[in-house]
């Protein structure tokens, strides 16, 4: 076998996977939405924790 195909095919299969995980990330990404937890909602509340800069709850 020609090292140049091994090479090609060995780019190739790469590519391919690198896309696949790419893919895979940005449908998570798309399909789960985390809920809605606890949090200061203005700035004068006295909390512990962080405050959201836009909320969507």
């Amino acid at each position: 076998m020609n090292w140049r195909w091994i090479s090609i095919a060995i780019a190739s299969v790469s590519i391919v996977v690198l896309l696949g995980a790419n893919a895979h990330l940005v449908y998570v990404a798309l399909r789960y939405q985390p809920d809605c937890v606890p949090h200061a909602k203005a700035a004068s509340d006295s909390g512990d924790g962080f405050r959201a800069a836009k909320s969507a709850c």
